[in-house]
């Protein structure tokens, strides 16, 4: 049965030191400290712990043949989507890792499917390092993150660059990161467990109201982490539409209901009930598998709790496989 998994996360084993290159600091560096463990560095500062399956792909292929895991979607880390610095380096930062993803695809080909990341804060940027990810570099698509140094993704900068992917038929991975309400998580982890499922719910909403499906009806967008809190509060936007159109509507005057069945999510929601009821609310042919492989918080056996969960053959079929080929725009014969 192909397994395929779109939500997987790579570095290199090796960078350039980005602050001799660049001349100022806030990169992440890899501190290799034993055979197979490495920590990322940020200015200094421990920022994790990880682990070869991170950046080599020969272990990486060892859990995925452990879980039946055929293809693996590969997008990077979110924390070197560097949004944040000069725009030029950011692209500098994204060419070395677009390259490095689709040198493995390219060794791999039927293994890996490779996403791209882009200097979000720069349309022009953005779309010329977009070309050549769907160009010369043969990718599916691109990853980028729920906001733009705190910009949503309606906004008009931002615009441009997903304008460029739908008319390049570029899938589009949306991965929570600087999470709302960060500052007062501090504990428990709630960044990662209350932050990242309110973020990615934002971000959804957003090009909901802002109109970007409206306007781009034809763009191909997956968000992580089964879109976090918004099929819990769907019936309450709904319902926020209805009642007060003059705030709500102001941009985009359909209900957000009639959106459903327009993007993707992925399954890692941790609990059958709520993928369950995300099929009622989606279609299975919107919901692709899932693991935030290699993270702790990511499913540890991709597709386990699918493949247990009772679903109908079609169901099951579209959760592993036909989403994700759907969403990226391959086929099953693509990884025969």
């Amino acid at each position: 049965m192909l397994k395929i998994d779109i939500h997987t996360h790579i570095l290199p084993e090796n960078w350039p030191d980005l602050k001799e290159r660049y001349g100022y600091g806030g990169f992440v560096q890899l501190e290799h400290h034993g055979p197979g463990c490495a920590r990322m560095m940020l200015d200094g500062k421990l920022f994790r712990e990880i682990e070869s399956d991170c950046w080599d792909p020969g272990t990486r292929l060892a859990d995925c043949d452990r879980c039946d895991v055929s293809v693996q979607v590969l997008s990077t880390v979110p924390v070197m989507f560097n949004y944040w610095a000069k725009p030029e380096d950011t692209a500098d930062l994204a060419k070395i890792l677009n390259d490095h993803i689709a040198g493995l695809v390219n060794e791999y080909p039927k293994r890996f499917v490779g996403l791209g990341t882009l200097p979000m804060q720069d349309a022009n940027l953005s779309i010329k390092e977009l070309e050549r990810c769907m160009g010369s570099l043969g990718m599916a698509g691109v990853q980028i993150g729920s906001n733009i140094n705190g910009s949503n993704l309606d906004d008009p900068r931002i615009f441009p660059i997903l304008e460029a992917a739908s008319d390049l038929g570029a899938a589009v991975f949306v991965h929570p990161w600087e999470m709302l309400g960060e500052e007062r998580m501090g504990l428990y982890w709630m960044p990662w467990l209350v932050g990242m499922p309110a973020e990615i719910a934002l971000s959804m909403c957003t090009m909901i109201f802002g109109g970007v499906f409206e306007r781009l009806p034809n763009l191909r967008v997956a968000f992580a982490h089964g879109g976090g809190a918004f099929p819990g509060i769907i019936g309450r936007l709904e319902h926020g539409f209805r009642v007060r159109p003059d705030i709500v509507a102001t941009a985009n005057k359909r209900n957000p209901r009639e959106y459903l069945g327009q993007f993707y999510v992925d399954s890692l929601v941790h609990e059958p009930a709520m993928l369950q009821y995300m099929i009622g609310l989606f279609g299975s042919n919107r919901i692709a598998l899932g693991s935030d492989y290699p993270f702790p918080l990511g499913e540890h056996h991709p597709g386990k709790m699918i493949e247990h969960m009772a679903l109908k053959r079609k169901e099951r079929n579209d959760l592993l496989a036909d989403s994700a080929l759907e969403w990226l725009a391959m086929h099953r014969k693509d990884f025969a």
